[in-house]
């Protein structure tokens, strides 16, 4: 957190890459490389409340390295890498870091340009130390992984940037039915994350599905397909549960692509608005099972089946429509966005929760979640900001939108409808990853929507949305020279 004043000014010096100049497009260059995350070693795993360490890898967690550049006499010179990572989030100043490292091996690249993003699988490896009850030897520490994922992501964006070349780029949508809308609401108005659907008191869900399948597609100039970046409003988090390095569902959506294009295909995995979505099946669970065991397939086949379907989908259009020279803008900004205020009461209620689990084993997660917010409490002022780094990048008619946060769905569908590209990429947990939710969610009150949860709540949620729309206004803003 921090103050208004000093946030503001985060915001007026962090404008980034503002153009006056004409919007013409330039010729494209473009990079890939893709890199293994996963140790060799047993390491404790991300995103449950219980300690897990892992026994086995079940499939390869990898960061995949997208580095694009325009050149061009009548435009402005524009540079942009992404990288998709198979975390659960990009972690407190883990982005700075790999920027850091990156710098001297490349420096002809303006890092800070360099986005990461997590596609939030649950079976990647943890790296903040002090969250789980921890083995005093036989695996590798947080602080250990967190070094070694930053050497080897330093080293993949290197060599994604000095492979570019002139490249194309083109830009299609499909649809596939991934996530489904977790949040099970009552007839009373509560609502509970994967709440009992079968139950008498069930009403509805919460909120809406997005099942949107945005695609950018690249090839080399002899028009061989080279790498793809998929938008899926889906946390990767089927196998959630388990004790073993998985990369999830996009694991074997990039096997299935792979096998067509090659190993060298580079496939980046982007996660949508999706803080309130889930892979899970909330209800026809047994019909599902059913047809799964008919066709001998396991969910996260099926789920990788449906997203290549909507990839191919896309595809063909996008195939259509090759841009050789296109516009390439980038925007980036620190948003100081309101602090969402803990209550007496939600302070006193943590504090007990607190209090009832200490000593307990295995329960150093969710006491010290409890405890930070009445650490909050008593720390908060009425206008603290939490700054969020927020990205926007032109790519000819279609914008890509980045926060660091678990967004519920509802942002992420005002961005799309309200903006005025073509098509809208929304990409989230470009960054710590603490969730964001709607109005609604705040009133029902499930996992997500509580304070323990939430940094920012849904008055932060209105800004970051209506400050994204103005991001990307001024990028698609014409001047008098066009």
């Amino acid at each position: 957190m921090r103050s208004a004043a000093v946030s503001t000014a985060l915001l007026v010096s962090a404008i980034l890459c503002l153009s006056r100049v004409p919007l013409a497009a330039a010729e494209l260059y473009v990079g890939r490389s893709s890199v293994s995350i996963t140790p060799r070693e047993p390491v404790p795993l991300s995103g449950q409340m219980r300690t897990r360490i892992s026994q086995r890898v079940e499939s390869e967690c990898l960061a995949v390295a997208l580095a694009l550049e325009t050149r061009g006499e009548q435009a402005a010179p524009e540079q942009v890498v992404f990288v998709a990572c198979d975390l659960v989030a990009i972690r407190e100043g883990l982005t700075d870091e790999v920027r850091a490292a990156v710098k001297p091996k490349v420096p002809d690249l303006d890092v800070a340009k360099l986005i990461l993003s997590a596609t939030h699988t649950h079976t990647a490896p943890e790296m903040i130390e002090g969250r789980y009850d921890l083995p005093d030897s036989g695996i590798m520490r947080p602080d250990s992984y967190r070094r070694f994922f930053i050497e080897r992501v330093a080293a993949a964006v290197e060599k994604a940037w000095k492979s570019r070349k002139h490249g194309k780029v083109g830009w299609g949508l499909g649809y596939a039915a991934v996530a489904q809308n977790r949040i099970a609401v009552s007839i009373d108005g509560s609502a509970k994350m994967y709440g009992d659907t079968s139950q008498p008191s069930f009403a509805r869900f919460e909120g809406y599905e997005d099942h949107g399948v945005e695609v950018l597609c690249f090839w080399d100039t002899s028009d061989k397909p080279i790498a793809t970046a998929i938008n899926v409003a889906c946390p990767a988090q089927e196998v959630e549960n388990r004790s073993a390095v998985n990369a999830d569902f996009w694991h074997p959506v990039r096997k299935r692509l792979q096998a067509r294009y090659g190993d060298e295909f580079a496939v980046l995995g982007w996660t949508g608005s999706a803080g309130d979505q889930s892979p899970h099946s909330m209800y026809r669970k047994a019909a599902e099972e059913r047809m799964r065991r008919l066709r001998n397939v396991d969910r996260l086949d099926d789920i990788a089946r449906r997203i290549v379907a909507g990839w191919d989908e896309a595809y063909e259009g996008a195939a259509a429509e090759k841009h050789a020279d296109v516009q390439l803008r980038h925007q980036a900004a620190v948003l100081p966005l309101p602090v969402r205020q803990v209550t007496q009461e939600e302070a006193l209620a943590a504090q007990s929760k607190a209090d009832e689990l200490e000593g307990q084993a295995g329960a150093m997660w969710i006491r010290n979640w409890n405890l930070r917010v009445v650490e909050r409490f008593k720390l908060q002022r009425p206008h603290d900001t939490f700054a969020a780094d927020v990205h926007v990048v032109r790519i000819g008619d279609v914008s890509v939108a980045t926060n660091p946060f678990e967004i519920y769905g509802e942002y992420g569908v005002r961005m799309k409808a309200r903006g005025p590209a073509l098509q809208t990429f929304v990409v989230q947990l470009a960054g710590p990853g603490s969730y964001l939710p709607s109005e609604r969610g705040v009133l029902g009150g499930a996992y997500g929507a509580i304070v323990q949860s939430n940094q920012v709540g849904p008055e932060g949620g209105r800004i970051l949305v209506d400050e994204t729309l103005k991001m990307m206004s001024e990028l698609w803003r014409k001047t008098s020279q066009d």
